[in-house]
Protein backbone atom coordinates (compact mmCIF):
# COMPACT_ATOMS: atom_id res chain seq x y z
CA UNK A 1 0.00 0.00 0.00
CA UNK A 2 1.43 3.39 -0.97
CA UNK A 3 0.83 6.87 0.33
CA UNK A 4 -0.81 7.88 -2.96
CA UNK A 5 -3.46 5.14 -2.96
CA UNK A 6 -5.74 3.80 -0.21
CA UNK A 7 -4.89 0.21 -1.15
CA UNK A 8 -2.47 -2.10 -2.91
CA UNK A 9 -2.63 -2.32 -6.70
CA UNK A 10 -1.71 -5.71 -8.15
CA UNK A 11 -1.55 -6.54 -11.84
CA UNK A 12 -2.78 -9.87 -13.17
CA UNK A 13 -3.33 -11.47 -16.56
CA UNK A 14 -6.54 -13.27 -15.52
CA UNK A 15 -8.58 -13.09 -12.34
CA UNK A 16 -10.75 -16.07 -11.33
CA UNK A 17 -13.21 -15.38 -8.50
CA UNK A 18 -14.34 -18.56 -6.74
CA UNK A 19 -12.81 -21.81 -5.51
CA UNK A 20 -15.47 -24.37 -6.42
CA UNK A 21 -15.36 -26.83 -9.30
CA UNK A 22 -15.99 -24.24 -12.06
CA UNK A 23 -13.35 -21.79 -10.83
CA UNK A 24 -10.67 -24.41 -10.23
CA UNK A 25 -11.38 -26.06 -13.60
CA UNK A 26 -10.97 -22.72 -15.37
CA UNK A 27 -7.75 -21.89 -13.51
CA UNK A 28 -6.21 -25.30 -14.23
CA UNK A 29 -7.19 -25.23 -17.89
CA UNK A 30 -5.60 -21.78 -18.30
CA UNK A 31 -2.11 -23.04 -17.36
CA UNK A 32 0.55 -21.99 -18.13
CA UNK A 33 -1.04 -18.52 -18.33
CA UNK A 34 -0.65 -16.52 -15.13
CA UNK A 35 -3.88 -16.67 -13.10
CA UNK A 36 -4.82 -15.13 -9.77
CA UNK A 37 -7.61 -17.09 -8.09
CA UNK A 38 -9.46 -15.12 -5.43
CA UNK A 39 -11.60 -16.86 -2.82
CA UNK A 40 -13.19 -15.55 0.35
CA UNK A 41 -12.82 -18.95 2.01
CA UNK A 42 -9.84 -19.73 4.22
CA UNK A 43 -8.50 -22.31 1.79
CA UNK A 44 -9.20 -24.64 -1.12
CA UNK A 45 -11.66 -25.92 -2.07
CA UNK A 46 -14.72 -23.82 -1.26
CA UNK A 47 -18.33 -23.31 -2.27
CA UNK A 48 -21.18 -25.75 -2.80
CA UNK A 49 -19.21 -28.16 -5.01
CA UNK A 50 -17.59 -29.54 -1.87
CA UNK A 51 -20.99 -30.69 -0.55
CA UNK A 52 -22.37 -32.27 -3.75
CA UNK A 53 -23.37 -35.82 -2.86
CA UNK A 54 -25.10 -37.29 -5.90
CA UNK A 55 -22.47 -37.21 -8.62
CA UNK A 56 -21.93 -36.09 -12.20
CA UNK A 57 -24.43 -36.94 -14.92
CA UNK A 58 -22.78 -38.12 -18.14
CA UNK A 59 -23.72 -40.53 -20.92
CA UNK A 60 -20.73 -42.86 -20.53
CA UNK A 61 -22.56 -46.14 -19.86
CA UNK A 62 -23.37 -48.93 -22.33
CA UNK A 63 -26.18 -47.93 -24.68
CA UNK A 64 -26.48 -44.41 -23.29
CA UNK A 65 -26.02 -41.43 -25.60
CA UNK A 66 -25.44 -37.70 -25.07
CA UNK A 67 -28.57 -37.12 -27.17
CA UNK A 68 -30.63 -39.08 -24.64
CA UNK A 69 -29.11 -37.13 -21.77
CA UNK A 70 -29.87 -33.87 -23.61
CA UNK A 71 -33.49 -34.94 -24.14
CA UNK A 72 -33.89 -35.59 -20.40
CA UNK A 73 -32.32 -32.19 -19.67
CA UNK A 74 -34.76 -30.44 -22.01
CA UNK A 75 -37.75 -32.30 -20.55
CA UNK A 76 -36.82 -31.41 -16.96
CA UNK A 77 -36.39 -27.72 -17.86
CA UNK A 78 -40.14 -27.21 -18.45
CA UNK A 79 -39.90 -25.54 -21.85
CA UNK A 80 -37.12 -23.04 -21.19
CA UNK A 81 -33.96 -25.07 -21.91
CA UNK A 82 -31.88 -23.98 -24.88
CA UNK A 83 -31.76 -27.29 -26.77
CA UNK A 84 -28.51 -26.44 -28.53
CA UNK A 85 -26.82 -25.61 -25.23
CA UNK A 86 -28.15 -28.85 -23.68
CA UNK A 87 -26.66 -30.80 -26.60
CA UNK A 88 -23.33 -29.01 -26.08
CA UNK A 89 -23.40 -29.73 -22.34
CA UNK A 90 -24.08 -33.43 -22.70
CA UNK A 91 -21.68 -33.95 -25.62
CA UNK A 92 -18.76 -32.07 -24.05
CA UNK A 93 -19.69 -33.47 -20.66
CA UNK A 94 -19.42 -37.09 -21.72
CA UNK A 95 -15.99 -36.38 -23.21
CA UNK A 96 -14.87 -34.49 -20.07
CA UNK A 97 -15.97 -37.26 -17.71
CA UNK A 98 -14.25 -39.90 -19.83
CA UNK A 99 -11.03 -37.88 -19.62
CA UNK A 100 -11.38 -37.66 -15.84
CA UNK A 101 -11.96 -41.40 -15.63
CA UNK A 102 -8.89 -42.07 -17.79
CA UNK A 103 -6.91 -39.51 -15.79
CA UNK A 104 -7.13 -41.57 -12.63
CA UNK A 105 -9.52 -39.49 -10.53
CA UNK A 106 -10.96 -41.71 -7.79
CA UNK A 107 -14.44 -42.47 -9.14
CA UNK A 108 -16.27 -45.54 -7.83
CA UNK A 109 -15.75 -48.49 -10.15
CA UNK A 110 -16.88 -52.06 -10.73
CA UNK A 111 -14.36 -54.92 -10.45
CA UNK A 112 -13.72 -54.68 -14.19
CA UNK A 113 -12.72 -51.02 -13.84
CA UNK A 114 -15.85 -49.57 -15.44
CA UNK A 115 -17.55 -46.72 -13.56
CA UNK A 116 -20.42 -47.59 -11.24
CA UNK A 117 -23.46 -45.65 -12.49
CA UNK A 118 -26.45 -44.53 -10.45
CA UNK A 119 -29.83 -43.23 -11.50
CA UNK A 120 -31.58 -40.11 -10.25
CA UNK A 121 -34.89 -38.38 -10.79
CA UNK A 122 -36.02 -37.57 -14.34
CA UNK A 123 -33.09 -39.44 -15.92
CA UNK A 124 -34.03 -42.11 -18.42
CA UNK A 125 -30.93 -44.16 -17.69
CA UNK A 126 -28.35 -44.87 -15.00
CA UNK A 127 -25.72 -42.26 -15.86
CA UNK A 128 -24.58 -40.74 -12.56
CA UNK A 129 -20.85 -41.16 -12.05
CA UNK A 130 -19.93 -40.91 -8.37
CA UNK A 131 -16.93 -41.02 -6.06
CA UNK A 132 -16.65 -42.01 -2.42
CA UNK A 133 -20.24 -43.26 -2.56
CA UNK A 134 -22.12 -40.05 -1.83
CA UNK A 135 -19.03 -37.84 -1.45
CA UNK A 136 -18.52 -37.05 -5.13
CA UNK A 137 -18.15 -33.30 -4.78
CA UNK A 138 -15.68 -33.51 -1.90
CA UNK A 139 -13.62 -36.22 -3.58
CA UNK A 140 -13.47 -34.43 -6.94
CA UNK A 141 -12.75 -30.87 -5.79
CA UNK A 142 -10.20 -32.02 -3.20
CA UNK A 143 -8.28 -33.81 -5.95
CA UNK A 144 -8.48 -30.72 -8.19
CA UNK A 145 -7.40 -28.46 -5.32
CA UNK A 146 -4.27 -30.57 -4.88
CA UNK A 147 -3.52 -30.19 -8.59
CA UNK A 148 -4.17 -26.46 -8.43
CA UNK A 149 -1.80 -25.95 -5.51
CA UNK A 150 0.87 -27.76 -7.51
CA UNK A 151 0.36 -25.53 -10.57
CA UNK A 152 2.99 -22.76 -10.51
CA UNK A 153 1.07 -20.49 -12.90
CA UNK A 154 -1.81 -20.10 -10.43
CA UNK A 155 -1.60 -17.74 -7.47
CA UNK A 156 -4.31 -18.39 -4.86
CA UNK A 157 -5.47 -15.48 -2.69
CA UNK A 158 -7.56 -16.79 0.24
CA UNK A 159 -9.64 -14.76 2.71
CA UNK A 160 -10.16 -12.24 -0.10
CA UNK A 161 -13.69 -10.86 -0.50
CA UNK A 162 -14.49 -9.63 -4.01
CA UNK A 163 -16.48 -6.40 -3.73
CA UNK A 164 -16.95 -4.77 -7.14
CA UNK A 165 -15.75 -4.80 -10.71
CA UNK A 166 -13.82 -1.80 -12.00
CA UNK A 167 -14.95 -0.64 -15.44
CA UNK A 168 -14.06 2.00 -17.99
CA UNK A 169 -16.62 2.68 -20.73
CA UNK A 170 -18.22 -0.73 -20.24
CA UNK A 171 -14.87 -2.56 -20.33
CA UNK A 172 -13.77 -4.58 -17.29
CA UNK A 173 -10.44 -3.31 -15.99
CA UNK A 174 -10.15 -5.26 -12.77
CA UNK A 175 -11.66 -6.12 -9.43
CA UNK A 176 -11.71 -4.40 -6.06
CA UNK A 177 -11.38 -6.82 -3.14
CA UNK A 178 -11.05 -6.64 0.63
CA UNK A 179 -8.26 -8.89 1.91
CA UNK A 180 -7.27 -9.65 5.46
CA UNK A 181 -4.66 -6.90 5.31
CA UNK A 182 -6.99 -4.37 3.67
CA UNK A 183 -8.16 -3.24 0.25
CA UNK A 184 -6.56 -4.49 -2.98
CA UNK A 185 -7.26 -3.41 -6.54
CA UNK A 186 -6.57 -6.34 -8.85
CA UNK A 187 -5.92 -4.69 -12.19
CA UNK A 188 -6.65 -7.17 -15.00
CA UNK A 189 -8.19 -7.20 -18.49
CA UNK A 190 -9.96 -10.54 -17.91
CA UNK A 191 -12.16 -11.51 -14.96
CA UNK A 192 -13.95 -14.86 -14.59
CA UNK A 193 -16.81 -15.09 -12.10
CA UNK A 194 -17.22 -18.60 -10.68
CA UNK A 195 -18.73 -17.69 -7.33
CA UNK A 196 -21.58 -20.21 -7.14
CA UNK A 197 -25.18 -19.64 -6.15
CA UNK A 198 -27.46 -17.69 -3.84
CA UNK A 199 -28.72 -20.33 -1.40
CA UNK A 200 -27.55 -18.48 1.72
CA UNK A 201 -29.94 -15.65 0.82
CA UNK A 202 -32.74 -17.97 2.01
CA UNK A 203 -33.52 -18.85 5.62
CA UNK A 204 -33.50 -22.60 4.93
CA UNK A 205 -30.85 -23.89 2.52
CA UNK A 206 -28.51 -26.78 1.82
CA UNK A 207 -25.82 -24.36 0.62
CA UNK A 208 -22.80 -23.37 2.71
CA UNK A 209 -22.64 -19.98 4.41
CA UNK A 210 -20.44 -18.51 1.66
CA UNK A 211 -23.17 -18.92 -1.01
CA UNK A 212 -24.32 -15.30 -0.65
CA UNK A 213 -24.75 -14.49 -4.34
CA UNK A 214 -21.57 -12.40 -4.52
CA UNK A 215 -20.86 -12.94 -8.22
CA UNK A 216 -24.44 -12.28 -9.28
CA UNK A 217 -24.53 -9.07 -7.23
CA UNK A 218 -21.13 -7.93 -8.52
CA UNK A 219 -22.22 -8.46 -12.13
CA UNK A 220 -25.58 -6.78 -11.51
CA UNK A 221 -23.98 -3.66 -10.05
CA UNK A 222 -21.70 -3.49 -13.09
CA UNK A 223 -24.72 -3.52 -15.42
CA UNK A 224 -24.41 -7.06 -16.82
CA UNK A 225 -27.43 -8.80 -18.30
CA UNK A 226 -29.13 -11.35 -16.03
CA UNK A 227 -31.81 -13.95 -16.75
CA UNK A 228 -34.17 -16.53 -15.20
CA UNK A 229 -33.55 -15.25 -11.66
CA UNK A 230 -36.98 -16.42 -10.48
CA UNK A 231 -36.05 -20.08 -10.92
CA UNK A 232 -34.70 -21.35 -7.60
CA UNK A 233 -34.62 -25.09 -7.11
CA UNK A 234 -35.63 -26.42 -3.71
CA UNK A 235 -34.18 -29.82 -2.90
CA UNK A 236 -37.03 -32.07 -1.77
CA UNK A 237 -35.21 -34.07 0.89
CA UNK A 238 -33.17 -31.90 3.21
CA UNK A 239 -32.99 -33.34 6.70
CA UNK A 240 -35.63 -31.61 8.86
CA UNK A 241 -33.37 -30.59 11.74
CA UNK A 242 -32.46 -27.28 13.33
CA UNK A 243 -29.25 -26.50 11.46
CA UNK A 244 -27.86 -23.86 9.10
CA UNK A 245 -27.24 -25.03 6.48
CA UNK A 246 -29.54 -28.04 6.64
CA UNK A 247 -28.00 -31.39 5.69
CA UNK A 248 -28.95 -32.79 2.31
CA UNK A 249 -30.13 -36.35 1.76
CA UNK A 250 -28.98 -37.03 -1.78
CA UNK A 251 -31.40 -37.83 -4.57
CA UNK A 252 -29.32 -40.93 -5.22
CA UNK A 253 -31.04 -42.44 -2.19
CA UNK A 254 -34.37 -42.36 -4.00
CA UNK A 255 -32.64 -43.62 -7.11
CA UNK A 256 -31.50 -46.62 -5.06
CA UNK A 257 -34.98 -47.27 -3.65
CA UNK A 258 -35.57 -44.93 -0.68
CA UNK A 259 -39.27 -44.17 -0.18
CA UNK A 260 -41.16 -41.05 0.88
CA UNK A 261 -43.73 -41.64 3.59
CA UNK A 262 -46.45 -39.52 5.17
CA UNK A 263 -47.09 -39.24 8.89
CA UNK A 264 -48.97 -42.57 8.84
CA UNK A 265 -46.14 -44.39 7.12
CA UNK A 266 -47.83 -44.54 3.70
CA UNK A 267 -46.18 -43.76 0.36
CA UNK A 268 -47.74 -40.71 -1.29
CA UNK A 269 -45.62 -40.02 -4.39
CA UNK A 270 -47.30 -42.69 -6.58
CA UNK A 271 -50.45 -40.56 -6.36
CA UNK A 272 -48.54 -37.40 -7.29
CA UNK A 273 -46.64 -38.45 -10.42
CA UNK A 274 -46.15 -41.58 -12.58
CA UNK A 275 -42.44 -41.63 -11.67
CA UNK A 276 -43.29 -41.49 -7.94
CA UNK A 277 -40.10 -40.81 -5.92
CA UNK A 278 -38.16 -40.30 -9.18
CA UNK A 279 -40.39 -37.46 -10.42
CA UNK A 280 -38.70 -34.13 -11.26
CA UNK A 281 -37.43 -32.25 -8.23
CA UNK A 282 -40.02 -29.47 -8.35
CA UNK A 283 -42.85 -32.03 -8.29
CA UNK A 284 -41.39 -33.95 -5.35
CA UNK A 285 -40.51 -30.77 -3.44
CA UNK A 286 -44.01 -29.33 -3.73
CA UNK A 287 -45.64 -32.64 -2.77
CA UNK A 288 -43.54 -32.68 0.41
CA UNK A 289 -43.92 -28.93 0.96
CA UNK A 290 -47.73 -29.06 0.92
CA UNK A 291 -47.74 -31.63 3.68
CA UNK A 292 -45.13 -29.85 5.78
CA UNK A 293 -47.01 -26.54 5.42
CA UNK A 294 -50.15 -28.30 6.70
CA UNK A 295 -48.27 -29.43 9.80
CA UNK A 296 -47.83 -33.01 8.62
CA UNK A 297 -44.31 -34.40 8.92
CA UNK A 298 -42.80 -36.26 5.96
CA UNK A 299 -40.20 -38.99 6.18
CA UNK A 300 -37.69 -40.63 3.86
CA UNK A 301 -37.17 -44.33 4.52
CA UNK A 302 -33.53 -44.90 3.64
CA UNK A 303 -33.49 -48.59 4.51
CA UNK A 304 -34.26 -49.94 0.99
CA UNK A 305 -31.40 -47.84 -0.43
CA UNK A 306 -28.98 -48.77 2.35
CA UNK A 307 -29.76 -52.44 1.77
CA UNK A 308 -29.38 -52.10 -2.01
CA UNK A 309 -26.05 -50.27 -1.73
CA UNK A 310 -24.23 -51.29 1.46
CA UNK A 311 -21.49 -48.77 2.11
CA UNK A 312 -22.76 -46.54 -0.67
CA UNK A 313 -23.86 -43.56 1.44
CA UNK A 314 -21.22 -42.82 4.09
CA UNK A 315 -21.84 -39.05 3.98
CA UNK A 316 -25.56 -39.47 4.61
CA UNK A 317 -24.96 -41.87 7.50
CA UNK A 318 -22.49 -39.45 9.09
CA UNK A 319 -24.92 -36.52 8.75
CA UNK A 320 -27.73 -38.52 10.36
CA UNK A 321 -25.47 -39.64 13.21
CA UNK A 322 -24.34 -36.06 13.76
CA UNK A 323 -27.96 -35.17 14.55
CA UNK A 324 -28.64 -38.22 16.68
CA UNK A 325 -30.66 -40.07 14.04
CA UNK A 326 -30.43 -43.74 13.06
CA UNK A 327 -31.66 -44.38 9.49
CA UNK A 328 -31.39 -48.15 10.00
CA UNK A 329 -33.95 -47.95 12.80
CA UNK A 330 -36.51 -45.50 11.42
CA UNK A 331 -37.29 -43.16 8.50
CA UNK A 332 -35.66 -39.74 8.50
CA UNK A 333 -37.68 -36.47 8.72
CA UNK A 334 -37.31 -34.34 5.57
CA UNK A 335 -38.48 -30.99 4.21
CA UNK A 336 -37.54 -28.92 1.13
CA UNK A 337 -34.75 -26.32 1.26
CA UNK A 338 -33.27 -23.82 -1.22
CA UNK A 339 -30.61 -25.68 -3.16
CA UNK A 340 -29.71 -24.37 -6.63
CA UNK A 341 -30.20 -21.26 -8.76
CA UNK A 342 -31.03 -21.87 -12.41
CA UNK A 343 -30.75 -18.16 -13.24
CA UNK A 344 -27.69 -15.97 -13.25
CA UNK A 345 -25.41 -13.82 -15.39
CA UNK A 346 -26.27 -14.31 -19.06
CA UNK A 347 -23.44 -15.95 -21.02
CA UNK A 348 -22.91 -17.47 -24.43
CA UNK A 349 -21.50 -20.94 -25.10
CA UNK A 350 -18.00 -19.72 -24.20
CA UNK A 351 -19.00 -17.99 -20.98
CA UNK A 352 -18.81 -14.45 -22.34
CA UNK A 353 -21.13 -12.01 -20.59
CA UNK A 354 -22.58 -8.73 -21.90
CA UNK A 355 -19.54 -6.87 -20.50
CA UNK A 356 -16.25 -6.84 -22.38
CA UNK A 357 -13.60 -8.66 -20.35
CA UNK A 358 -16.05 -10.51 -18.07
CA UNK A 359 -16.77 -14.24 -18.22
CA UNK A 360 -18.90 -16.40 -15.91
CA UNK A 361 -19.21 -20.15 -15.38
CA UNK A 362 -20.86 -22.56 -13.00
CA UNK A 363 -23.94 -21.74 -10.93
CA UNK A 364 -23.44 -17.96 -11.17
CA UNK A 365 -23.94 -18.16 -14.95
CA UNK A 366 -27.15 -18.56 -16.94
CA UNK A 367 -26.22 -20.56 -20.04
CA UNK A 368 -29.70 -21.84 -20.86
CA UNK A 369 -28.94 -25.48 -20.00
CA UNK A 370 -31.21 -25.65 -16.94
CA UNK A 371 -34.31 -23.73 -17.99
CA UNK A 372 -36.95 -23.67 -15.27
CA UNK A 373 -35.74 -26.78 -13.44
CA UNK A 374 -32.24 -28.28 -13.36
CA UNK A 375 -31.90 -31.98 -14.06
CA UNK A 376 -30.29 -33.82 -11.15
CA UNK A 377 -26.46 -34.02 -11.21
CA UNK A 378 -26.13 -31.63 -14.16
CA UNK A 379 -24.60 -28.99 -11.88
CA UNK A 380 -21.13 -30.50 -11.46
CA UNK A 381 -21.23 -31.36 -15.16
CA UNK A 382 -21.97 -27.73 -16.06
CA UNK A 383 -19.08 -26.55 -13.89
CA UNK A 384 -16.66 -28.91 -15.64
CA UNK A 385 -17.86 -28.19 -19.17
CA UNK A 386 -18.16 -24.41 -19.00
CA UNK A 387 -15.15 -23.95 -16.73
CA UNK A 388 -13.08 -25.54 -19.50
CA UNK A 389 -14.86 -23.63 -22.30
CA UNK A 390 -14.32 -20.30 -20.54
CA UNK A 391 -10.63 -21.08 -20.09
CA UNK A 392 -10.21 -21.83 -23.79
CA UNK A 393 -11.98 -18.63 -24.82
CA UNK A 394 -10.06 -16.47 -22.35
CA UNK A 395 -6.77 -17.95 -23.58
CA UNK A 396 -7.62 -17.55 -27.26
CA UNK A 397 -9.25 -14.14 -27.28
CA UNK A 398 -7.10 -11.07 -27.89
CA UNK A 399 -8.08 -7.93 -26.00
CA UNK A 400 -6.82 -4.39 -26.45
CA UNK A 401 -4.55 -3.05 -23.69
CA UNK A 402 -6.32 -1.68 -20.64
CA UNK A 403 -7.28 1.98 -20.99
CA UNK A 404 -6.24 4.47 -18.32
CA UNK A 405 -8.79 4.65 -15.52
CA UNK A 406 -9.21 6.48 -12.26
CA UNK A 407 -8.65 4.51 -9.08
CA UNK A 408 -12.02 3.68 -7.52
CA UNK A 409 -12.88 4.57 -3.95
CA UNK A 410 -13.73 1.56 -1.77
CA UNK A 411 -17.09 1.61 0.00
CA UNK A 412 -16.55 2.85 3.55
CA UNK A 413 -18.27 1.06 6.42
CA UNK A 414 -18.34 2.74 9.81
CA UNK A 415 -16.09 1.15 12.42
CA UNK A 416 -18.87 0.96 15.03
CA UNK A 417 -20.93 -1.41 12.90
CA UNK A 418 -20.90 -4.73 14.73
CA UNK A 419 -21.59 -8.33 13.77
CA UNK A 420 -24.79 -8.43 15.82
CA UNK A 421 -26.46 -5.66 13.81
CA UNK A 422 -25.39 -7.17 10.50
CA UNK A 423 -26.57 -10.61 11.67
CA UNK A 424 -29.98 -9.17 12.55
CA UNK A 425 -30.38 -7.52 9.14
CA UNK A 426 -29.22 -10.69 7.42
CA UNK A 427 -31.59 -12.95 9.36
CA UNK A 428 -34.58 -10.72 8.56
CA UNK A 429 -33.63 -10.64 4.90
CA UNK A 430 -33.26 -14.42 4.67
CA UNK A 431 -36.61 -15.00 6.34
CA UNK A 432 -38.36 -12.45 4.12
CA UNK A 433 -37.02 -14.08 0.96
CA UNK A 434 -37.81 -17.62 2.13
CA UNK A 435 -41.35 -16.67 3.16
CA UNK A 436 -42.13 -14.56 0.10
CA UNK A 437 -40.20 -16.28 -2.70
CA UNK A 438 -39.97 -19.82 -1.43
CA UNK A 439 -41.39 -23.06 -2.74
CA UNK A 440 -44.86 -21.62 -3.51
CA UNK A 441 -45.30 -17.92 -4.21
CA UNK A 442 -48.11 -15.43 -4.64
CA UNK A 443 -48.32 -11.83 -5.81
CA UNK A 444 -49.20 -10.59 -2.32
CA UNK A 445 -46.40 -12.56 -0.69
CA UNK A 446 -43.86 -11.34 -3.22
CA UNK A 447 -44.94 -7.72 -2.77
CA UNK A 448 -44.59 -8.07 1.00
CA UNK A 449 -41.11 -9.53 0.54
CA UNK A 450 -40.14 -6.70 -1.80
CA UNK A 451 -41.19 -4.04 0.72
CA UNK A 452 -39.31 -5.78 3.50
CA UNK A 453 -36.14 -6.25 1.46
CA UNK A 454 -36.24 -2.64 0.22
CA UNK A 455 -36.44 -1.37 3.81
CA UNK A 456 -33.59 -3.61 4.93
CA UNK A 457 -31.43 -2.51 1.99
CA UNK A 458 -32.00 1.13 2.93
CA UNK A 459 -31.12 0.37 6.56
CA UNK A 460 -27.93 -1.41 5.55
CA UNK A 461 -26.93 1.47 3.31
CA UNK A 462 -27.15 3.83 6.28
CA UNK A 463 -24.10 2.04 7.69
CA UNK A 464 -21.91 3.36 4.87
CA UNK A 465 -19.76 6.46 5.27
CA UNK A 466 -19.65 8.01 1.82
CA UNK A 467 -16.81 10.38 2.71
CA UNK A 468 -14.77 7.65 4.36
CA UNK A 469 -11.54 8.77 5.92
CA UNK A 470 -11.76 12.22 4.32
CA UNK A 471 -13.78 13.45 7.29
CA UNK A 472 -11.93 11.52 9.91
CA UNK A 473 -14.23 8.49 9.95
CA UNK A 474 -12.47 5.30 11.00
CA UNK A 475 -13.42 2.50 8.65
CA UNK A 476 -14.43 -0.97 9.80
CA UNK A 477 -11.91 -3.82 9.83
CA UNK A 478 -11.91 -6.33 6.93
CA UNK A 479 -14.10 -8.91 8.69
CA UNK A 480 -16.86 -6.33 9.19
CA UNK A 481 -16.48 -5.11 5.60
CA UNK A 482 -16.96 -8.67 4.36
CA UNK A 483 -19.94 -9.20 6.67
CA UNK A 484 -21.50 -5.96 5.43
CA UNK A 485 -20.70 -6.82 1.81
CA UNK A 486 -22.30 -10.25 2.05
CA UNK A 487 -25.43 -8.71 3.55
CA UNK A 488 -25.52 -6.17 0.71
CA UNK A 489 -25.18 -8.97 -1.85
CA UNK A 490 -27.86 -11.16 -0.26
CA UNK A 491 -30.28 -8.24 -0.20
CA UNK A 492 -29.61 -7.33 -3.82
CA UNK A 493 -30.00 -10.85 -5.19
CA UNK A 494 -33.11 -11.32 -3.05
CA UNK A 495 -34.68 -8.20 -4.51
CA UNK A 496 -33.74 -9.31 -8.02
CA UNK A 497 -35.32 -12.75 -7.48
CA UNK A 498 -38.51 -11.18 -6.13
CA UNK A 499 -38.67 -8.74 -9.04
CA UNK A 500 -38.31 -11.56 -11.58
CA UNK A 501 -40.85 -13.75 -9.75
CA UNK A 502 -43.42 -10.93 -9.76
CA UNK A 503 -42.93 -10.46 -13.49
CA UNK A 504 -43.51 -14.15 -14.30
CA UNK A 505 -47.25 -14.56 -13.87
CA UNK A 506 -47.39 -18.30 -14.43
CA UNK A 507 -46.25 -21.54 -12.82
CA UNK A 508 -43.39 -23.30 -14.57
CA UNK A 509 -40.76 -25.70 -13.24
CA UNK A 510 -39.36 -24.48 -9.94
CA UNK A 511 -41.39 -21.24 -10.11
CA UNK A 512 -44.85 -21.89 -8.65
CA UNK A 513 -47.40 -19.07 -8.24
CA UNK A 514 -50.57 -19.97 -6.34
CA UNK A 515 -52.33 -17.01 -7.99
CA UNK A 516 -51.16 -18.12 -11.46
CA UNK A 517 -51.19 -21.92 -11.21
CA UNK A 518 -50.99 -22.73 -14.92
CA UNK A 519 -48.10 -22.34 -17.35
CA UNK A 520 -48.36 -19.60 -19.95
CA UNK A 521 -47.12 -20.87 -23.35
CA UNK A 522 -46.18 -17.31 -24.31
CA UNK A 523 -43.79 -16.91 -21.37
CA UNK A 524 -40.14 -17.11 -22.35
CA UNK A 525 -36.85 -16.51 -20.58
CA UNK A 526 -36.55 -12.87 -19.59
CA UNK A 527 -33.40 -10.83 -19.24
CA UNK A 528 -33.01 -7.89 -16.88
CA UNK A 529 -30.41 -5.55 -15.49
CA UNK A 530 -30.08 -3.58 -12.29
CA UNK A 531 -31.81 -0.62 -13.94
CA UNK A 532 -35.01 -2.71 -14.22
CA UNK A 533 -35.00 -3.18 -10.47
CA UNK A 534 -34.40 0.53 -9.93
CA UNK A 535 -37.50 1.27 -11.98
CA UNK A 536 -39.71 -0.62 -9.52
CA UNK A 537 -38.31 0.64 -6.26
CA UNK A 538 -36.87 4.07 -6.94
CA UNK A 539 -33.14 4.78 -6.60
CA UNK A 540 -31.05 1.90 -5.30
CA UNK A 541 -29.11 3.01 -2.21
CA UNK A 542 -25.56 1.73 -2.34
CA UNK A 543 -26.22 -0.67 -5.21
CA UNK A 544 -25.97 2.13 -7.75
CA UNK A 545 -22.48 3.00 -6.47
CA UNK A 546 -20.70 0.45 -8.65
CA UNK A 547 -17.16 1.28 -9.68
CA UNK A 548 -18.06 2.41 -13.20
CA UNK A 549 -15.50 5.03 -14.15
Amino acid sequence: MTSSTPYDVRDAEVIVVGSGLAGMTAALQLAPRAVTLITKTAGLPGGSSLYAQGGIAAAVGPGDRPEDHAADTVAAGAGLVDAAMAALLTRDGAAQVRRLLEGGLPFDRAPDGSPLLGREAAHGAARIVHAGGDATGRTLVTALADRLCATPSVRVETDAFAVDLVLRNGRVCGLLACHGQGWVLHRAPRVILATGGIGAAFARTTNPAEATGDGLAIAARAGAQLADLEFVQFHPTALAVDADPVPLLTEALRGAGALLLDSEGHRFMPGEHPLAELAPRDVVARAIGRRVAAGEPVFLDLRPALAAKPGGFPTVLALCAEHGLDPFAEPMPVAPAAHYHMGGVVTDADGRTSLEGLWACGEVACTGVHGANRLASNSLLEALVFGARVARDVADRTLAPLPPFALPRPPAVAADVGHALLDAIGAEARTALYDGAGLVRSGLGLLAARRKLDRLAAALDMLRCEDGDAHGTVQAPPDIVRHWGEARNRLLVGRLVVHAALAREESRGAHCRSDHPLPNPASLSRTLTLSDLAGTAGPLPGDAACCIL
